[in-house]
């Protein structure tokens, strides 16, 4: 069986890999996540999860293993948002979330160091928030401090209050790992994990 290795040192994105009961190994790619003028938030994530995988590949000896790359962004408003980094910024992009719909695009990657084959897609999920006070918003950042989530809010957590609804094929896509997609890209490189 070939070696499994995430291109990513998220914590979010291992625990939901390790729900595949594969073992694997982590590696933290480290590139530049800014996007270039004039790229789609669909465009910039594909990209970035296909540079992190094969940045990963790069950090490993071995030949016989499939990298996975990932990369998240919401869009508010038709502008990309990433992760907030500070309270106030947090507060600003749920501020400009409270009762609008925003899509989070996630893009998979699956390399394989041997041949080369990559396979990648981009998996959508929309979120529907709630109306949400000013009071609300600091609370929730002060309480969970989302400031490495895009969006700046930790769905697995407290920050399921914030929303009317979610719509997507695989609820793990929003966490930043769509698992559904990944076990069929794994199977198509020869990985069935079941």
């Amino acid at each position: 069986m070939k070696k499994l290795v995430l291109a990513s040192c998220s914590p979010f994105r291992q625990e939901l890999l390790k729900k595949l009961q594969i073992p694997f190994d982590s590696v933290s790619p480290k590139l530049d996540e800014s996007p270039n003028k004039n790229e789609t938030a669909i465009e910039l994530v594909e990209r970035l999860a296909i540079q992190k995988a094969k940045a990963g590949a790069a950090h490993i000896k071995d030949s016989e293993i499939l990298i996975i790359g990932s990369d998240q962004v919401a869009v508010i408003d038709g502008k990309i948002i990433g992760k907030p980094l500070t309270e106030e910024k947090a507060v600003m992009q749920l501020k400009s979330a409270s009762g609008k719909s925003i899509t989070f695009y996630t893009g998979l990657c699956v390399l394989d160091k041997k041949t080369f084959k990559i396979t990648s897609s981009v998996e959508p999920f929309t979120v529907h928030f709630r109306v949400l006070n000013d009071h609300q918003i600091k609370s929730y950042v002060e309480k969970e401090q989302p400031l490495w989530c895009a969006g700046s809010f930790k769905c697995e957590g407290l920050g399921i209050a914030l929303f009317e609804k979610l719509e997507g094929n695989d609820p793990n896509t929003l966490i930043g790992l769509p698992l559904i997609r990944l076990v069929d890209m794994l199977k198509q490189h020869g990985l069935d994990i079941l």
